[in-house]
């Protein structure tokens, strides 16, 4: 074992997780997406072009030939058929071999008087490269009772504030999201999953994990949490990661995961933004300590929240990229990471 194996060792034991996976974060000409943003874009080629979905609640979609030169005139609604899961913010999509655009969303139904809400996330489909979308329901459901008097200031429990990402190798698609309810051990970043046979008709057929297994129902059912908050989402003093976003790094060969991490106060101050890496989706145990690439005072404006990567090469989104791509925080991408 040479000099640097060694140093790379020591790392591992004093930290938990290898040196070598800390990504370089430097700062570039910035590049702002066409329009203000409120959660995860999506990206995707549909017929040779690129394309994003921006939400803040109605949903707008952009094209053009990259990231770079997205067509700022011709930012078009998302129609969604039938209406009633409205608002609606779309986080996550998949483009099968055919042409067909599948989805995923985060809603927000009115549940408090004080306005808190308790998210759940529902499917789509498109065979119109996403101008518009047939509703598929809703997929995955808290089976925790609201807790109106919640004082993180937006919710009173729920599932929301994810992201979606296909492992070829097992046929599942993997949600990574923030769960928001219940007791504090079920509180923070947690896993489902459904098989690729089963997105025509999703309801039903996703499953969380909890305790080791992927049996639990994903209307109602039970989490445990891969990443478990530190102070309840019921406190003012929330500290927890959230939000995350997921993409598959070729030039790695690992999947990547980022996160806000909402320290200390109401209303989710953004205290930085964190890195954690797997190979294997199925066995959620197997992520790495979180590692903060980003501190809140680096970032440099508020909030800064939905971190995520967009790859640089023609076919890469913002779930699949390679050494380096640019990392948007709220739609403004001021960096460059580097694996």
């Amino acid at each position: 074992m040479n000099f640097f194996s060694v140093l790379a060792v020591v790392a591992f034991l004093l930290t938990g997780h290898a040196t070598a996976q800390s990504p370089r974060v430097r700062k570039v000409e910035p590049v702002a997406l066409p329009v203000l943003v409120d959660s995860n874009s999506p990206a995707y080629w549909w017929e040779g072009q690129f394309h994003i979905i921006q939400s803040s609640g109605v949903s707008l979609l952009a094209t053009g030939a990259n990231q770079f030169f997205l067509h700022q005139g011709e930012v078009t609604p998302v129609v969604t058929e039938p209406w009633e899961n409205q608002p609606m913010w779309i986080e996550s999509t998949w483009v099968d071999g055919n042409g067909t655009v599948w989805a995923w969303y985060h809603h927000e139904p009115s549940v408090c008087p004080n306005g808190l809400t308790v998210p759940e996330i529902g499917a789509l489909v498109s065979i119109d490269g996403g101008r518009s979308f047939t509703d598929l329901g809703i997929v995955l459901v808290s089976g925790d009772p609201a807790d109106c008097d919640s004082k993180n200031g937006f919710f009173a429990g729920g599932h929301g504030d994810f992201s979606v990402i296909f492992d070829e190798d097992s046929g599942y698609f993997y949600f990574l999201f923030t769960n928001y309810g219940g007791e504090l051990a079920s509180q923070g970043v947690a896993m489902a999953r459904i098989a690729i046979d089963h997105l025509p008709d999703p309801a039903g057929a996703v499953f969380k994990y909890h305790q080791g297994e992927w049996t639990s129902p994903g209307l109602g059912g039970p989490v445990t949490p891969v990443f478990p908050a530190k102070v309840s989402w019921q406190s003012e003093r929330t500290d927890s990661h959230w939000g995350p976003s997921v993409h598959w790094n070729y030039y790695r060969n690992s999947y990547v995961l980022l996160m806000s991490r909402a320290c200390c106060a109401p209303r989710w101050p953004q205290e930085g933004v964190y890195i954690s890496f797997s190979t294997d989706l199925s066995q959620p145990e197997a992520w790495s300590a979180p590692s903060r690439i980003l501190s809140a005072a680096e970032i440099g404006y508020t909030p800064g929240w939905y971190p995520q990567v967009l790859g640089m090469n023609f076919g890469d989104t913002d779930t699949l990229a390679g050494q380096t791509a640019r990392l948007y925080i709220k739609g403004i991408s001021q960096w460059e990471i580097e694996f």
